[in-house]
């Protein structure tokens, strides 16, 4: 933890507390020895966690926040605003609806109506709850590769869902959605088509520029999660397949994006934008007691969630005047690393006897590969035990188990069909920290270790 951190907190704590010091006296409850006995304790049991913020974890979807979002954050939570109401959160309300205005020109949005929330689940949830008010009783339709979520939703608010099969690269298959939708335009039921912009189990992007095509002729509402893709709108090493789907969301209905993801917040910060300001109609509501002081727009009028931390805007509007959405700038920089990261690791799992890797490079940055072996029986095994080894390096990865179909047809003799079915247990990394392309030869050779010693110990007679 840089020490300038606490430096920079002090420093804007004092003139935090100088804008109130006309207020009389009321002097806060003061820690004790039992108070720092607790901390203590706090601290050690918060030892029993991977160490995220570090380059060795390269396993699940955990970034560390910036500091100065940790900063803005703490010093925020000295007034502990509500951005549910203006009268709750009166700075941290404006400097939601700066942060979002900042987060909708990313995208080119020219006009828009969005907020914070607690996360991308809660903010899918508002996108398909005004997609169900737009289109009453009519289908959510996404791929078999898009959060579960999804379909959870659908069922709390009480619509259909349908799920279209994925391609070999885990991209919404064009193909069958056209087939859906061919099927179902007598009866015109599919309302929304949700296009994943970045899956969380392989980072693949759905062709949304080829939706919007058929969006033309079948009439539906697109809403895009980008819950952990959006931010590589920014990154100028994209290929021209991924470039294209990320140019296209302009023209999409509605878009949900993590700040805490890649935009370096603190959990939770979600966002939920909409491309047409008009649907606010759909939130109105009548609560006096909550509006009381200001003619002025409160955020809890736009949002079907209440109680939000002003503090998360806080912290994501103090992060992004330091590191502003500029391509070619710092905060771009470092999603092109992540990037590069993973077409290295990528590049060398393909070369290396041990590993099988798909045909396609990654799309963003999440990489996943098999190990080489007979069955998918025993590559998912092997997988297991690399995963345990490489911890005891301290090279922290992730398990997940994908369709086999992901990879060249016949890697296994026993699943040489598109059974959606067939699985097998793969290794995954997702180099989501700057740092990741720098440490790539630290996370290698910690890899090597960890599969070597699985072959010393299994000694198998087939590829491995």
């Amino acid at each position: 933890m840089p020490d300038d951190l606490f430096q920079f907190l002090t420093k804007a704590q004092r003139t935090l507390d100088e804008g109130f010091a006309h207020l009389p006296p009321t002097p806060p409850p003061q820690l004790d020895e039992a108070a720092s006995s607790i901390l203590q304790q706090v601290a050690t049991r918060l030892h029993d966690n991977y160490p995220y913020a570090h380059p060795l974890y390269a396993g699940q979807m955990l970034k560390p926040p910036h500091p100065i979002a940790r900063a803005a954050y703490a010093l925020a939570m000295s007034v502990n605003p509500n951005n549910h109401a203006l009268d709750g959160g009166r700075a941290s309300s404006a400097m939601e609806i700066e942060a979002v205005a900042a987060i909708a020109k990313m995208f080119h949005w020219r006009q828009h109506l969005g907020h914070l929330s607690s996360g991308g689940t809660f903010a899918n949830l508002e996108a398909l709850w005004v997609a169900g008010q737009l289109e009453p009783g009519k289908a959510i339709a996404a791929s078999d590769q898009a959060h579960y979520t999804h379909s959870r939703i659908s069922s709390v608010l009480g619509l259909p869902f349908v799920t279209i099969p994925s391609d070999g690269r885990g991209r919404m298959d064009l193909t069958a959605l056209k087939h859906l939708l061919e099927t179902n335009e007598a009866q015109n039921q599919i309302g929304t088509v949700v296009v994943t912009l970045g899956t969380t189990a392989i980072g693949s992007v759905d062709p949304l520029d080829q939706i919007l095509a058929l969006q033309q002729k079948y009439k539906f509402r697109i809403h895009v999660d980008a819950a952990y893709g959006g931010y590589f709108t920014l990154a100028s090493n994209l290929s021209s397949e991924t470039r294209a789907a990320f140019d296209a969301i302009p023209h999409a209905d509605s878009l949900v994006i993590d700040p805490h993801k890649h935009g370096l917040q603190p959990y939770g910060c979600g966002c939920i934008l909409f491309r047409d300001p008009a649907v606010g109609r759909l939130y109105k509501h009548d609560s006096p007691y909550t509006y009381f002081s200001s003619k002025d727009l409160h955020l809890g009028e736009i949002s079907l969630e209440c109680s939000r931390a002003g503090a998360s805007a806080v912290a994501l509007w103090a992060t992004q005047q330091l590191l502003p959405y500029t391509s070619g700038g710092t905060f771009a920089q470092g999603l092109e690393s992540s990037h590069a990261a993973a077409i290295k690791l990528h590049q060398r799992l393909s070369e290396s006897p041990h590993f099988l890797t798909p045909t396609a490079p990654p799309q963003l940055d999440i990489v996943f590969w098999a190990v080489n072996a007979p069955t998918s029986e025993a590559s998912s095994a092997l997988a297991q035990s690399i995963f345990d080894e490489a911890a005891k390096l301290d090279l922290h990865l992730a398990l997940a188990k994908l369709p086999t179909r992901l990879f060249q047809q016949g890697t296994w003799t026993k699943f040489n069909s598109p059974d959606p079915q067939n699985t097998v247990t793969c290794l995954r990394s997702v180099l989501m920290k700057p740092e990741h392309l720098l440490w790539l030869d630290h996370l290698w050779d910690r890899l090597e270790q960890a599969t070597a010693q699985v072959a010393s110990v299994n000694h198998p007679t087939e590829p491995f």
